[in-house]
């Protein structure tokens, strides 16, 4: 990923936080079949190496963990992004010299893919998942509320994969190439927009340097 010094994230707290709020990943594969992109919701643990591990599941049918076993993979987090029109930034106004971008922030993450074919630990990272995910709903559900017999099926048509990362890379494209007036303007024109991912990028703009 070209990631210029100004736009690079390197903090790993940061790059799993961003894991946690935003799970859906594509897994890219070579496998093969060839080139394979599947999306997966993972969870992300801090260790054992310096950059965590991701953990997640596939169908059992999907060819992924057949195709690709023990091959090196890449991961892509995808978090807010919003187009930036050069109408928001004063110094279009003053010189004309501006185009049109876009704000983004992005987590790369990559490693080797394991197969995981064991019930019990599948049985553990389901329960993680969805403890997760549930958390906040009036009455959050559990696997226990399921038939045993019922869960037991739906536990052996999938497979687990794990990736202990060698390596994490983020980008947080958020206008800091931008001068403050003009960082300000973007705030400004993304908070107009009023949707949820413009408002998004507004506070990561305004947390980097826009003053909003």
């Amino acid at each position: 990923m070209y990631a210029p010094s100004h736009f690079e994230e390197s903090r790993v707290d940061v790059l799993h936080e961003l894991i946690r709020t935003q799970p859906l990943g594509l897994l890219v594969t070579q496998g093969a079949s060839g080139l394979a992109a599947n999306s997966i919701p993972f969870l992300v643990d801090a260790g054992p190496g310096p950059f965590g591990t991701l953990r997640a599941h596939v169908a059992r049918a999907n060819p992924v963990w057949r195709d690709a076993p023990e091959t090196d993979t890449l991961v892509v987090f995808q978090g807010p992004q919003a187009y930036v029109s050069p109408n928001w930034y004063p110094s279009k106004a003053a010189t004309g010299k501006a185009v049109p971008t876009w704000n983004y922030v992005m987590v790369q993450a990559r490693g080797r893919l394991r197969i995981v074919d064991d019930v019990d630990w599948l049985r553990t990272l389901v329960t993680r998942l969805t403890a997760v995910h549930e958390h906040g709903q009036p009455k959050p559900w559990t696997i226990d509320e399921a038939p045993p017999d019922f869960m037991a099926t739906m536990l052996r048509a999938i497979v687990g994969i794990e990736i202990e990362l060698t390596a994490l890379t983020g980008k947080w494209k958020v206008s800091q190439n931008r001068p403050a007036a003009d960082r300000d303007g973007v705030v400004h024109g993304l908070a107009a927009q009023g949707h949820a991912q413009a408002l998004q990028m507004a506070e990561l703009v305004q947390g980097r340097g826009g003053a909003g």
